[in-house]
């Protein structure tokens, strides 16, 4: 389970995510498994991810906490047709010399 973002942490991803162009769609297959796998990866690469409802957009309120759901992630603003995830960095555990 993921520990609850703080508002000062919530405000700087807001900030920082908006400079960001979205970076996925949800498109006619919706939250396919293909999707949530992209999703995922992308969020691997990115803490932060931005993607824009280009189908489902009646669905957009509760497909979004459902995909941060999905990727383990913080659904950290919903406006409009575009979502911002966010997901920390796994921390590289220390290797036993």
């Amino acid at each position: 389970m993921l520990e609850p973002l703080a508002n000062q942490q919530i405000r700087k991803f807001k900030a920082a995510a908006q400079l960001l162009e979205p970076s996925l769609k949800v498109g006619k297959a919706g939250l396919s498994d293909g999707f949530i796998r992209t999703v995922s990866a992308e969020l691997e690469r990115h803490e932060l991810v931005k993607i824009k409802f280009a189908e489902f957009k009646e669905e957009k309120k509760t497909l979004a906490p459902l995909l941060a759901e999905k990727t383990g992630s913080h659904l950290v603003m919903r406006v409009g047709n575009v979502m911002v995830l966010h997901r920390p960095k796994p921390v590289p555990a220390e290797s036993a010399a």
